[in-house]
């Protein structure tokens, strides 16, 4: 994990591994675009976050961008923020509604559950 809370997730075997944890607590994962300027204002938001957060940087790891969006049956977006629970997308956000104190409360709220 870099030191800004970010995990760097590039292909399947690493997003796997990330998600095993939310089977016991939510995970944040963040779809990043490096070229929009509404995604840097996202990073920024996402930095905050407390818990680690899975990054995918959408021009670097195009594939699992788009494997994102079939298994949880999304639309793509960028920036865009997913929190999953026991492999199940419990809440989401994206564009100018990614804000950090939001993503918090939606992992507290259901690290409660189960």
């Amino acid at each position: 994990m870099s030191s800004n809370g970010f995990v760097e997730l590039n292909d399947a075997a690493t997003l796997e591994k990330f998600l095993k944890r939310s089977v016991e607590t939510p995970v944040v994962l963040f779809k990043h675009s490096n070229t929009c300027g509404i995604s840097a204002r996202a990073h920024h938001e996402m930095a905050r976050v407390k818990e680690p957060v899975g990054i995918i940087t959408v021009q670097r790891a195009r594939a699992l961008s788009t494997e994102i969006e079939r298994r949880f049956n999304l639309p793509h977006e960028t920036p865009q923020v997913l929190v999953i629970r026991e492999n199940q997308v419990v809440w989401h956000a994206s564009h100018g509604r990614v804000r950090a104190q939001e993503v918090e409360s939606a992992v507290a709220e259901n690290s409660q559950q189960g």
